[in-house]
């Protein structure tokens, strides 16, 4: 039966479709973007969109993910909204009646953190890094005013609230059946990234250390080098099976290997040769960039990520 379950989970991992931008939403009776599924036994994700937060997919457009132990449950992500912590919440009771005792923030973002307005009504607590959690503080104000100018009423009961208690390197949690390790592996994509390690089964939620269907987007905090010191030191050792990104469906280390570190690399390796060149930051917008050209949201930040790098690398 447990041979049976893992050829299932490979399938499954090697033929779902993949995610489109061009879909609004693909759960209509839900304000989720799409309806959660099992990714490994007790271990699920509701994949958001790939497309940027709009108004359909109700800002979901990350993976929000949570995992039934046995002894009460664990969320990863608090949510871009508080209707979407409510409908997250909504499915989890359609699938145990184990509380939920923990939500875990993967970064400072808005939508790991703007949800969390629900999940502090139900007196769940709420875990970030201390990085994570200063910027959410710093920048919350404007994500939440962002959110609200798209969701329009769906931005109805979403407020500023913090996380509950942060931590620095890891915050160990065992909970029922599951050993469960909230890493914070180095600099990444952005201040505070976390990864949460299930050992056990070889299973990372990765966060935004780790894209696929998606062009990942470079910030102006975010440093390239250091992303790929991270990644090719902490995330690479883990050797994790599954791969569940911060955007996009299951997978498994060679394909966010590829689309993560490979495109990293390539593209620092383009602007070094414009820079070699003598080239200009109004040229690096313009590198070629085309093997990457099919993944979503690939119009909205191929011109901003070459800028970004060009800016790092012209002083590195």
């Amino acid at each position: 039966m447990r041979h049976f379950r893992t050829l299932a989970i490979l399938l499954f991992l090697s033929t779902t479709a993949q995610a489109s931008e061009d879909i609004p939403d693909q759960y209509p009776a839900s304000p989720l973007y799409s309806k959660p599924v099992e990714v490994v036994p007790g271990i699920w994700s509701a994949i958001g969109a790939t497309a940027p937060p709009t108004y359909e997919n109700t800002g979901h457009n990350n993976n929000l993910s949570f995992i039934v132990t046995g002894d009460g449950v664990i969320v990863v992500n608090g949510g871009a909204a508080y209707v979407l912590a409510k409908a997250l919440h909504d499915e989890i009771k359609t699938i145990t009646d184990q509380p939920v005792k923990l939500v875990i923030n993967e970064n400072g973002q808005g939508h790991a953190m703007l949800g969390n307005s629900y999940w502090s009504e139900q007196g769940v607590p709420i875990i970030a890094h201390v990085d994570a959690a200063a910027a959410f503080e710093h920048d919350g104000a404007q994500s939440l005013q962002q959110h609200q100018n798209v969701l329009k009423e769906k931005a109805e009961g979403t407020t500023l609230v913090g996380p509950t208690e942060t931590f620095e390197d890891e915050y160990i949690i065992d909970m029922g059946d599951f050993h469960v390790e909230v890493l914070h592996l180095g600099p990444a994509h952005g201040p505070g990234d976390v990864s949460v390690w299930l050992p056990e089964q070889s299973l990372v939620i990765a966060g935004d250390m780790a894209f696929h269907e998606r062009l990942l987007p470079i910030f102006a905090d975010t440093i390239t080098a250091d992303w790929l010191e991270t990644w090719d030191t902490e995330f690479e050792a883990l050797n994790a099976t599954y791969v569940i990104p911060g955007h996009g469906h299951p997978t498994n280390m060679a394909q966010v290997r590829r689309y993560t570190r490979d495109y990293l690399i390539y593209l620092r390796e383009r602007i070094r040769e414009h820079l070699d060149a003598g080239g200009d930051l109004a040229e690096a917008y313009y590198v070629d960039q085309s093997p990457y050209a099919h993944l979503d949201t690939f119009e909205e930040l191929a011109t901003k990520n070459a800028g970004r790098v060009y800016e790092q690398m012209e002083w590195e």
